[in-house]
């Protein structure tokens, strides 16, 4: 063999070689990040065009596929869209969401834990079956925390978050406003891709779900991490005078900061009567005398700067700042300055002081099952943190029970049910937004069965209008009543 030939067989045999390590390296090595590429199309078509598992609430499908007519042969469908579109997402040709997303090789039947069942399946020359996944959500109280946002009016940005306080269920998560995510489950890809431009156009961002996403000063609902604060640092009991009086000067600065009228002393004051009248003076002094440290430290048990949700992708962190200097600290006293805090951290507050100080992972899943409805696995409760001793908690409990009962709280009365809460507005800080409604609670106080978190972060009525009693309240006292009453 001349050597021009013998030189163009070992080129032909390195270019030979080099196709089979590559394609060695894309099937073998790369397979699984190629496949759970969102710009696959290949694999999502093969996907839009499988029987996908449902998605239940109390056994009824919130996401569910039906058989369909053209070449995809499945469609996806949501019967109450609006009202659980934030939790279960959507699943389209281009994008997932939700549940949809998380739970995904469950749903469409690839999870490990179906492979028996897809090996029946193959043997059969069957496509392949989603399992289910059955949600801890109540259907009563979904319901009523999403008409309770609504009866607030149009054009309302909002969010409520109920968990049980002694496992962590997630009991309802609403956001509005909300959107159809039939239109983005639809075979017609043109208008598919039309009503997900206008979604992302919108400038109140329905997508969003402000149940878990939007982080907002938490106002006076905030005043709990601060008297849990005092409390654990053995300087204050229950029965113990805080610092009161009409206003209260911001620590190495000339800010004045009063209680809005609210009777709340010309000195000391007895802790339960700062709580019930959510009295500024006393929650600046105590964050101040506490300091950022412990006040830091007492945040982050409850849950702040950090991520606790598994369930559902891009959980935004509440912030507690640590490191502020005394003014700003004072004023994270009241829930201002950088503390940050969603629906869901707020629930969690809230949850824990229902729950003898213990605060639960909350979760969304709760059981998963095969196509033939066996449990493939089922959430098991689990404690993140001990947020406060339970002597702590159940000084709150009662003297949130008071707040309630005799104070600013009142909308969230159930006639012949002792209800703890705690009201919040905060500021926006920006110039021409209006001011945040809070609302935190649980009920019944004696054996909580619910702890609720409501956040309205714009709501079509006049700024000066806006609280947290007459705005939330209400809600969760509908919320709430939803639970108890089953």
């Amino acid at each position: 063999m001349n050597k021009p030939i013998r030189t163009m067989a070992v080129f032909c045999m390195l270019l030979f070689l080099g196709l089979m390590l590559n394609a060695t390296y894309l099937m073998y090595v790369q397979a699984d990040d190629l496949n759970d590429n969102a710009l696959n199309r290949r694999v999502i078509q093969e996907a839009f065009s499988r029987e996908r598992g449902a998605i239940l609430v109390r056994r009824e499908p919130v996401a569910e596929s039906k058989p369909s007519d053209d070449v995809y042969k499945w469609q996806r469908t949501y019967p109450k869209p609006f009202k659980y579109a934030h939790v279960t997402g959507w699943f389209s040709y281009f994008s997932q969401s939700g549940i949809e997303r998380t739970e995904n090789d469950v749903l469409s039947g690839n999870d490990s834990r179906l492979f028996v069942t897809r090996l029946v399946d193959m043997v059969n020359n069957a496509q392949p079956k989603g399992g289910s996944v059955e949600l801890t959500l109540d259907p009563e109280a979904q319901e009523a925390a999403y008409d309770g946002l609504q009866s607030i009016g149009p054009d309302v940005q909002g969010a409520v978050v109920a968990l049980e306080p002694s496992s962590g269920k997630v009991l309802a998560m609403v956001s509005l406003p909300s959107f159809d995510p039939n239109k983005l489950a639809s075979h017609d890809l043109k208008e598919v891709a039309s009503y997900d431009r206008k979604l992302n156009e919108d400038p109140t961002e329905p997508k969003l779900n402000r149940a878990i996403q939007t982080t907002l000063p938490p106002g006076s609902t905030f005043k709990l991490v601060t008297a849990a604060a005092a409390l654990e640092s053995g300087n204050y009991s229950a029965d113990s005078d805080v610092p009161g009086g009409p206003t209260y000067k911001l620590p190495q600065s000339t800010k004045v900061i009063g209680n809005g009228g609210r009777a709340c002393g010309t000195d000391r004051i007895p802790m339960v009567q700062a709580l019930e009248q959510s009295c500024n003076t006393s929650f600046l002094a105590l964050a101040d005398e506490v300091g950022n440290e412990a006040m830091a430290d007492q945040a982050e048990k409850f849950g702040f700067n950090g991520t606790s949700l598994e369930d559902l992708p891009a959980q935004a962190r509440s912030v507690y700042p640590r490191g502020a200097n005394r003014p700003n600290t004072a004023l994270t006293g009241i829930g201002q300055y950088d503390v940050r805090a969603s629906p869901l951290q707020m629930a969690m507050v809230v949850s824990a002081i229902a729950n003898d100080g213990e605060v639960m992972r909350p979760y969304l899943v709760d059981t998963v099952r095969s196509p033939d409805l066996d449990t493939l696995d089922k959430t098991e409760p689990e404690t993140l943190s001990e947020a406060m001793s339970s002597a702590t908690a159940h000084d709150l409990r009662d003297m949130l029970v008071s707040v309630v009962a005799n104070g600013t709280g009142t909308p969230a009365q159930i006639p012949g049910v002792d209800v703890g809460g705690k009201t919040g507005t905060a500021e926006s800080g920006q110039e021409g937004r209006k001011n945040y409604a809070w609302f935190v609670s649980f009920a019944p106080a004696d054996e909580p069965k619910v702890a609720v978190a409501v956040m309205i972060q714009n709501a079509p009525v006049a700024n000066d209008d806006i609280a947290g009693g007459r705005l939330a309240g209400p809600i969760a006292k509908s919320v709430m009543e939803a639970v108890i009453d089953q």
